[in-house]
């Protein structure tokens, strides 16, 4: 086995440890925590499988926005899952598992994975796409050079929009935080 396949698949178990430890959570600090780990053994995994603006997007928004959108969350919450009755377990169980079935069903449709008569590899620009992109940006990632040159502007314009929604809620946050406090005054 070589030593990218070990790496692969070490990421892979420590990503189920994480879900499965998350699943057992009740303390709001610690999971946190975890779902910020678990962002960045994500963001490790799609760096190795030579995807860097996917890794990108996945530490910054989901180890770092969503982490520090959880802490500043703390103040207005306790720091324990409120106890749920068993019957909206089982039915909160049954919608997951519905969902999962049906995300499943609609995988059944689509191309197997490396097919060479998909839409995508026989679309007549793809070739000029990928030998455009060699010659003019000279990245060795073709997805990496569509985001970062072709798209530019566009990948801006996303990455203001989550930006300004993250502020925006920071800003929420700490008016219901000086609205508390002016009350108890």
């Amino acid at each position: 086995m070589t030593t990218e396949i070990l790496l692969n698949f070490g990421l892979l178990v420590f990503l189920v440890a994480v879900a499965l430890a998350l699943a057992g959570m009740r303390h709001l600090f610690p999971v946190a925590m975890l779902t910020g780990l678990y962002s960045l053994l994500s963001a490790s995994l799609f760096t190795l499988l030579n995807a860097p603006d996917v890794a990108l997007t996945e530490a910054a928004v989901g180890a770092g926005v969503t982490t520090v959108l959880f802490l500043a969350t703390f103040g207005l919450t306790r720091a324990r899952e409120k106890p749920v009755k068993a019957s909206r377990q089982v039915i909160g169980l049954v919608v997951t598992f519905a969902t999962g079935a049906m995300l499943v069903y609609a995988s059944l449709d689509m191309p197997h994975f490396g097919a060479k008569d998909t839409p995508v590899q026989t679309h007549p620009l793809r070739h000029e796409y990928l030998v455009a992109e060699q010659h003019e940006i000279d990245v060795p990632n073709t997805v990496t050079a569509v985001l970062a040159s072709y798209r530019g502007y566009d990948t801006l314009g996303e990455t203001a929009v989550v930006f300004t929604a993250g502020l925006g809620v920071l800003i929420l946050l700490g008016r219901s935080r000086r609205g508390k406090r002016s009350n108890k005054a």
